[in-house]
């Protein structure tokens, strides 16, 4: 599993998102209340991006007229067809047994942890200072 670099976290501050392409795979990273969740950017039901659908919460009914919502922000309603997919999972709410948008684990990592290397090289004394959004492959 190869590891990408993503960005600086200040980049993506929570409640953005941002799409990518990693070895020809359209890759979307979403921020969400701080956590980070990557899909594959392509819906599977007919392959609309994912990325430009909203992201809204799970409702869900014990008695008729009774709607209580949960997951608030970790559901992604596809913007061509409304099919929904957990970010956290990518399953489908619409045919869970059938669809799922594929995830990708996603870790924040501070820069000294990526340079790390066998490295022979000429040095300049650098600090690192921001933590990076990475997207494990």
């Amino acid at each position: 599993m190869a590891r990408h670099v993503i960005a600086p976290v200040d980049e993506l501050p929570p409640g953005s998102r941002k799409s990518i392409e990693i070895d020809g795979r359209p890759i979307v990273v979403f921020n969400v209340k701080g956590e980070f969740f990557g899909l594959l950017n392509r819906c599977p039901h007919q392959g609309a991006a994912l990325c430009e659908g909203p992201l809204i919460g799970l409702a869900s009914s014990t008695d008729p007229g009774e709607i209580e919502y949960t997951k608030l922000g970790e559901i992604l309603r596809c913007p061509w067809h409304g099919w929904e997919f957990d970010i956290r999972t990518g399953q489908s709410y619409c045919d869970p047994r059938r669809f799922r948008a594929r995830a990708y684990p996603v870790n924040v990592e501070a820069g000294t942890n990526l340079v790390k290397g066998p490295y022979v090289a000429e040095t300049v004394k650098v600090a690192v200072e921001s933590n990076y959004v990475v997207v494990d492959l």
